[in-house]
């Protein structure tokens, strides 16, 4: 275990980051906790847990991709063994497992360069926007595009791409495995538990920050890898686009043409019925209709998060965090 080490990232995580920090003390790991100018005492107690702290210079613009990429560095500078290293989010209790199971079996597949497990939310049933959230994490077991905000990696890999890119403000380890992926790498997601993940997501309006910081990830994906040979994230932009323009088409048809063009605009409820219909084989009829909506109404706030990239890149802004918790 001595050629792992752990990043954890985390602002003003309180309790979560305590239980975070304890399911890891537990391994002969190196760790170090990167903080983001938080203010709820969670320096002093990682360091009471002796292992190492590095805190941001909140002046520079901050990114979870910047957090990580110090915190990575840091670590191989100290410690010279290190060969793999975790990435955990200070929301997530990692299980007791998950280090040793990610470790070998990146040490008997030289072509796997990151892998991932199962991430569950800890109180699903405590908000359907919880429940939600565990229906996201429950992605296919094999060889992926893409891992989470949890994973472990080859040091090697990170420094032949230069770590994550520090101005990706949301999305950040896709755009890292997609570059990954361009050099021949795998990423494979096994079916084992990795992480338990505490959303503490209680209302519409941080689901709906949520969907806006994913639009923000699509289009920043898109602007920087559009281009490519595979076209980066060109499917999921165009997508949003579309059912954000379809009440404005609609509207402009029927005052142009027809009043029957308003039927467009059943168009969405028409959608969220049909995957209602099909989830609700896996899913409680409730949890079905909400995943159904929050899939076609979510578009409506990626939208908006597509439309503040923009804004900002044609503007020349810093791109800033965005926060979905309280």
């Amino acid at each position: 275990m001595n050629k792992i080490g752990v990043v954890v990232i985390g602002r003003n995580e309180g309790e979560r980051l305590k239980t975070c920090i304890c399911s890891l003390a537990i391994s002969d790991v190196h760790l170090v906790y990167v903080d983001s100018g938080s203010e709820d005492g969670s320096v002093d107690f990682v360091q009471s847990q002796g292992f190492d702290v590095l805190s941001l210079d909140m002046l520079v613009p901050f990114s979870a991709a910047r957090a990580r990429n110090e915190g990575y560095r840091y670590l191989i500078s100290h410690y010279k063994a290190i060969e793999f290293i975790q990435f955990v989010d200070g929301d997530c209790e990692v299980d007791a497992d998950w280090l040793l199971t990610a470790f070998r079996h990146l040490e008997s597949h030289p072509k796997v360069v990151a892998t991932c497990g199962r991430r569950k939310e800890r109180f699903p049933e405590q908000t359907i926007y919880n429940q939600l959230c565990d229906v996201e994490w429950d992605t296919p077991i094999g060889i992926a595009n893409a891992t989470g905000g949890d994973f472990m990696c080859r040091v090697e890999g990170l420094i032949q791409v230069n770590g994550f890119s520090p101005e990706v403000i949301a999305g950040e380890e896709p755009e890292l495995c997609f570059r990954w992926r361009q050099r021949g790498w795998l990423i494979e997601r096994l079916d084992a538990n990795m992480t338990l993940h505490d959303a503490a997501m209680t209302s519409v309006k941080q689901w709906w920050k949520r969907c806006e910081r994913t639009g923000h990830a699509y289009a920043q994906g898109f602007s920087m890898h559009g281009n490519s040979e595979e076209r980066y994230y060109r499917k999921e932009v165009t997508r949003i686009v579309g059912w954000c323009l379809l009440p404005l088409c609609s509207i402009i048809l029927s005052l142009a043409f027809t009043p029957w063009a308003l039927l467009l605009l059943s168009l969405p409820f028409i959608k969220i019925i049909q995957i209602f219909l099909n989830e609700r084989k896996s899913f409680s009829n409730l949890l079905a209709f909400f995943y159904a909506a929050s899939l076609i109404f979510g578009k409506f706030a990626e939208g908006r998060g597509i439309c503040l990239f923009y804004i900002k890149k044609v503007r020349g802004h810093h791109f800033q965090i965005i926060e979905y918790k309280k």
